[in-house]
């Protein structure tokens, strides 16, 4: 990964690797000039397209553009690294073989030569999977909380929906604002690609589900599931069927190419929130508000069977691509790994102190994922022989509220989610020498990242610690991440956060408080 910022009229013939593999040189073109070249075509004009007012600036004086910078996460100068290397390095799958791989040392000058996951998968410890420093927060015009998100095909944009039904287009690469477009008369709830990635599926909370091509052109609409949501949607292992379920209580297999249900599966006693189809087998997963996690053959439509270890609704359930771990998340707070072989539970984790709202296996770890919960926090874990049942990485408040959806880049090196908060993030790794959301940062002391609640007093300055629409309060929580939250009956700031943030916060109120109250005995002495 290369995690630097780029100037806009900065110019150096660098090689790239589109989405096919390909070289391809870009003669010194402006990176802007290269999205007209790989653009989504144009919607029909029964859509409603809006573009963003940043386009309005693009007709400006380039010198005067000259002086911005514009952040990136760049996986180009590390993929042609390793490409390069690949010849005289040996092709060993053993990490104590391969010597002649650099070792990485703790200083920003190594950041050249971190190469990407997919180059060092053959390594034994899985810690470079850790994406823990934001890169980059988006927000478009007139912004709804996101609801789902997914890397188009190859990871060059990142496809986001939201509560009005809109797609967000954005670049991978430069977090740049591209489209808007209204593509659900209702709330976004899921999509998700074909394997073979010719087709992409979304659903809304009005029971329809739309059929979408890699150029984002609608191809095909069914209405199902009694008109309500549908939460989830899973596609076959050779994409010729995909399953939905949804508060009807039901799961729905279809079939892809004649557009019409072929089986119901019923079981559950209440809302499925959630289904995913095995990556290799004939077996479909299902979490429900009834607590329940059943395994079903959908050619006969029979349940196999059944797992009864959360005792809150199951929010998310999501298979390992070995094929043998399966993963569920749940409202009580647990995230539980089960091995099908021998139908048993590996490890329960508890790491979230609120609701556990989203989870993604890393796609080349296959001992790594990331989980979010309702609160914001984003933890990553490690399991497996040489894995912990704690947090191996945290990040506290990395969403003012709950994580809905979270993707990773298909490289491995980039983690995208999406909030209530109406903020779409971008994660990257470290750079070397950086601890940022490990165990081992401020004191190393377990009691200094135990999260605490505590009290401020603010006498008859609430309105100057709330501020305009809440303006002030909002900034302070994201400049300390931190939660805060204002008594007005009983006159009094709570905060919760690490003892660290809590000092923190009051020194900044304090300091305010204090100029507040200089300045109007100014004026009283005037």
């Amino acid at each position: 990964r290369c995690y630097c910022p780029r100037f806009a009229s900065y110019h150096r013939p660098v090689p790239a690797i589109m989405a096919s593999g390909n070289f391809r040189p870009h003669n010194g073109e402006h990176p802007d000039s290269r999205q007209q070249q790989h653009s989504i075509q144009k919607a029909p004009r029964t859509q409603k397209v809006i573009h963003n007012d940043d386009d309005e600036h693009d007709d400006e004086d380039p010198t005067d553009r000259s002086r911005l910078k514009r952040k990136c996460v760049d996986y180009h100068n590390p993929a042609v690294l390793d490409l390069s290397s690949r010849l005289y390095r040996k092709s060993s799958r053993s990490y104590h073989s391969r010597i002649d791989v650099p070792y990485l040392q703790p200083h920003s000058s190594y950041l050249r030569m971190m190469g990407l996951p997919i180059s060092e998968v053959a390594c034994s410890d899985p810690s470079a999977a850790f994406c823990t420093q934001m890169a980059h927060v988006t927000r478009a015009k007139n912004s709804n909380p996101v609801m789902c998100l997914s890397w188009t095909p190859g990871g060059r944009r990142l496809l986001t929906g939201n509560q009005e039904g809109e797609f967000t287009l954005w670049d991978g690469i430069n977090f740049s604002f591209e489209l808007i477009m209204s593509a659900h008369d209702a709330s976004f709830r899921c999509m998700a690609w074909s394997h073979n990635q010719n087709y992409l599926l979304t659903s809304d909370s009005s029971g329809n589900i739309k059929y979408w091509s890699p150029s984002i052109a609608p191809v095909q609409s069914i209405d199902s599931h009694s008109a309500q949501p549908i939460h989830s949607l899973s596609f076959s292992p050779a994409d010729t069927k995909f399953v939905s379920c949804g508060d009807d209580a039901t799961v729905r297999i279809w079939d892809w190419a004649e557009h019409r249900e072929e089986r119901v599966l019923e079981g559950h006693g209440w809302d499925v929130k959630c289904v995913q189809w095995h990556p290799r087998s004939s077996v479909i997963c299902s979490g429900s508000k009834d607590n329940l996690v059943k395994l079903w053959d959908p050619r006969v439509g029979t349940s196999l069977s059944t797992l009864y270890g959360h005792k809150n609704t199951v929010t998310k359930v999501a298979w390992n691509d070995n094929g043998n771990w399966l993963l569920t998340a749940s409202r009580d707070q647990l995230i539980k790994v089960y091995d099908i072989r021998a139908m048993k539970e590996l490890c329960s984790l508890k790491g979230h102190h609120k609701e556990v709202t989203s989870i993604a296996w890393h796609p080349l770890y296959e001992s790594v994922f990331a989980s979010g919960g309702m609160d914001g926090t984003l933890l990553y874990w490690n399991i497996g022989a040489k894995g912990s049942e704690d947090p191996t990485a945290r990040v506290p408040f990395a969403h003012d509220m709950a994580i809905w959806d979270m993707k990773w880049h298909p490289a491995g090196h980039a983690l995208a989610t999406g909030s209530n908060d109406r903020q779409t993030k971008f994660w990257a790794r470290n750079r070397p020498g950086s601890t940022a959301g490990l165990d081992d940062e401020g004191d190393g002391d377990e009691a200094s990242s135990e999260i605490r609640v505590d009290e401020m007093e603010l006498g008859n300055h609430v309105g100057i610690v709330i501020g305009r629409r809440g303006a002030t309060i909002i900034s302070m929580q994201r400049a300390t991440g931190t939660k805060m939250h204002v008594d007005q009956v009983r006159r009094v700031l709570e905060i919760e956060g690490t003892q660290k943030q809590i000092d923190t916060v009051k020194k900044r109120v304090g300091a305010l408080l204090d100029r507040v109250s200089n300045d109007s005995d100014q004026r009283q002495q005037q």
